[in-house]
């Protein structure tokens, strides 16, 4: 072989590569996967590039497609919640990520989520899979009616989806039909699917229940009556509703004290659907499963509700009020609800609800002060990493009175990671904590008599300018909203600009909301409190958090949450007036704190609070015998000057000075 032939050999074979690559990646030049690294799939390098935390699923995605030929549908939708509204069972299946709609079809498999998870997706997913950044209806059926052939059938399953949503999908102009797919597609691919835990469902103890279960039927029973529509009966589908109902928690969920079941209440019945078997003979005592009256329970399997509901429609003159997430398959008899007069009912705490998640959350302080202090130690020695303040916080929490465990996973977040608003770390992704980097942290607890969840982010080095900028313009935000008065009845979503207010002002946002509404050993995000337009009114009793952020790709992350409870305001003139008292009580950072930028009102709150901190988790140090850890707070909570006392201090300063001046020169003077 010559050297020209040698030549032309390579050159060939050096161009069919590019030609291969430009094909197959539609026109964009490939790159060589040696040259790929990272956190994030890259899916046009040869071959594709797949971070460790990506998942696999051809598996999964040819058995759920041979399950869809029999059926003769071209798609499958599976959404982002299942009946009870919480995380999808479908999603856990496809451990692909937390929140979004995925359509299934036998040559492509979509995501749409929003922008809190579109990189946490591009970590997840293989390139099986294509993200769709519009999270709306509208783009999912736009998209079914550009793949789908006029006349094919879309199939879903009907518990998880609402007639308002199958009507806005608008397919059926389009000339694409809608399948209803009762045996949940998913479920039956699902192999080696884990068991329900152990744990039986608990009663809470006396102490930390203010009004029993039988009282709170009646209050239900009262909102069914006023009801303008009367609805014979409502259907409780999410499982915060059943257990607030019966004072009953379980194991089922993770970080949620729920167990799996349905409730239907009517004026004179009670049937609670649940695992028979993990009820004990104690609880069908405390639930009068052996009577007959308008205030016993009636035990139903599980499974079997939506054949004993179909039932119950076959009745004379019956109607069931339903949340709108599972309405399709009720259609004909039903009444939907935005808010089942449960979720706003629990939403109001009683004053025992306000009193124990008020001294939950005391404990809880004296857990993240704990972590900070350890970190603040630790990080200079370079020895720690985002997993393992994770895992110490969490430690730190289980040594606390009533402890339950983590109320969700923790945020722990340096440096660019804390710019993805919901990242937790793993083995593979944890990062190194340095002191030249911010660091935020957001976790939560379960306890027997609250859930608390709190953010805080600091910086152990020397923060940059713009940094403490963005800090303080958080801060100012977290701090407007709780500290502002309004009447009774007034949407969170008319208050919420208050905490964008100082970082619109020079050209900041974030794309989160600021706050949810936060259970008494519940969930740690409490729907239909908070402040987006679809959350209720705010009365006095309600929980919800304060959390405001600022978000550099890349480089940081910055949010500042606390807990707050509304209660009644003073006012110089009107009554019915509102404000919020925060519960979260562990101190900001004040190395990020730019006081300059403060205004006087809003030093003076930041003063007071740290005087509440003081006086609420002092003595319960305390009480702990945590000497180092008061001291920290002590620390950690001295007052910041205000502009007054600032100009006081100097005059006095300037006083001293000129005494000084006056007492040198006649020394001088005399000596002379």
């Amino acid at each position: 072989t010559t050297c020209a032939d040698s030549e032309f050999k390579t050159f060939t074979l050096l161009f069919c590569m590019c030609l291969f690559s430009f094909v197959i990646t539609g026109g964009r030049y490939a790159v060589w996967a040696k040259e790929v690294s990272g956190s994030e799939r890259n899916c046009s390098a040869i071959p594709p590039y797949l971070p460790p935390t990506a998942v696999n699923t051809t598996l999964r995605l040819r058995d759920l497609r041979a399950s869809m030929i029999p059926l003769n549908i071209s798609a499958y939708i599976i959404p982002a919640t299942d009946a009870h509204l919480v995380t999808s069972k479908d999603c856990q299946k496809w451990k692909v990520i937390l929140r979004g709609t995925a359509v299934i079809t036998q040559n492509k498999a979509v995501l749409w989520t929003d922008s809190r998870y579109w990189i946490q997706a591009e970590r997840q997913m293989d390139c099986n899979w294509e993200l769709q950044r519009d999270a709306s209806i509208r783009s999912i059926t736009n998209w079914l009616i550009l793949e789908i052939p006029e006349g094919d059938q879309v199939g879903f399953d009907p518990f998880l989806f609402s007639v308002g949503e199958q009507t806005d999908t608008n397919l059926a102009p389009a000339g694409r039909i809608l399948k209803s797919i009762p045996d949940n597609l998913v479920d039956k691919i699902w192999t080696g699917r884990p068991p329900l835990p152990p744990d039986n469902p608990i009663r809470l103890p006396d102490n930390v229940i203010g009004v029993t279960w039988p009282m709170k039927v009646d209050q239900i029973r009262a909102q069914i009556s006023d009801n303008p529509y009367k609805p014979t009966a409502v259907l409780l589908s999410a499982l915060d509703e059943t257990a607030w109902l019966f004072n009953l928690r379980g194991n089922d969920i993770p970080f949620n004290p729920f167990f799996y079941s349905y409730t239907l209440l009517s004026m004179d019945e009670i049937w609670l659907f649940v695992h028979i078997e993990r009820i004990t003979e104690e609880l069908k005592v405390y639930l009068n499963t052996s009577c007959y009256h308008s205030y016993c329970v009636q035990l139903l399997e599980y499974s079997s509700v939506r054949t004993y509901l179909q039932s119950y429609l076959q009745r004379p003159n019956v109607k069931i009020l339903l949340l709108m997430n599972i309405s399709y398959v009720f259609k004909d008899k039903h009444l939907t609800s935005t808010y089942s007069p449960v979720l706003t009912t629990k939403a109001v705490k009683d004053a025992t609800e306000q009193r124990i998640l008020k001294e939950a959350h005391v404990r809880d302080a004296v857990a993240v002060m704990q972590l900070l202090m350890w970190l603040e130690k630790k990080v200079p020695e370079g020895t720690e990493n985002e997993l393992t303040a994770a895992h110490f916080v969490d430690q730190c929490r289980s040594k606390q009175k009533n402890s339950r465990g983590p109320s969700f996973e923790t945020i722990s977040a340096s440096g660019p990671n804390a710019a993805l608003a919901h990242y937790s770390p793993s083995n593979e992704t944890a990062r190194k904590l340095s002191v030249d980097e911010m660091y935020l942290v957001d976790s939560g607890g379960q306890y027997l008599d609250g859930t608390t969840d709190i953010t805080r982010t600091v910086h152990w080095g020397k923060p940059t300018d713009f940094q403490k900028e963005a800090y303080t313009r958080v801060l100012m935000g977290n701090i407007e909203i709780s500290r502002t008065i309004f009447p009774a009845g007034t949407r969170g979503v008319n208050m919420e600009m208050l905490g964008r207010r100082a970082l619109w002002e020079v050209g900041l946002n974030y794309g989160h909301g600021t706050g949810h509404g936060v259970g008494n050993y519940f969930g740690v995000h409490e729907w239909p409190v908070g402040f987006q337009s679809n959350n209720i009114p705010f009365q006095e009793g309600m929980f919800t958090s304060i959390e405001p952020g600022y978000y550099k790709e890349n480089d940081f992350g910055i949010r500042i949450e606390d807990i707050a409870v509304t209660v009644p305001a003073t006012t110089k003139y009107g009554n019915n007036y509102l404000t919020f008292e925060t519960v979260s009580l562990v101190p900001y950072d004040r190395k990020l704190i730019n006081t300059s930028l403060l205004s006087p009102e809003q030093l003076h709150w930041l003063n007071k609070y740290y005087e509440t901190i003081r006086s609420m988790v002092g003595p319960e140090l305390e009480r702990q015998a945590l000497k180092e850890e008061y001291d920290w707070m002590m620390k950690h909570t001295a007052p910041f000057l205000t502009a007054g006392a600032s100009a006081v201090i100097s005059s006095v300063t300037l006083l001293c000075c000129v005494l000084k001046l006056s007492c040198l020169l006649y020394s001088v003077l005399s000596l002379s």
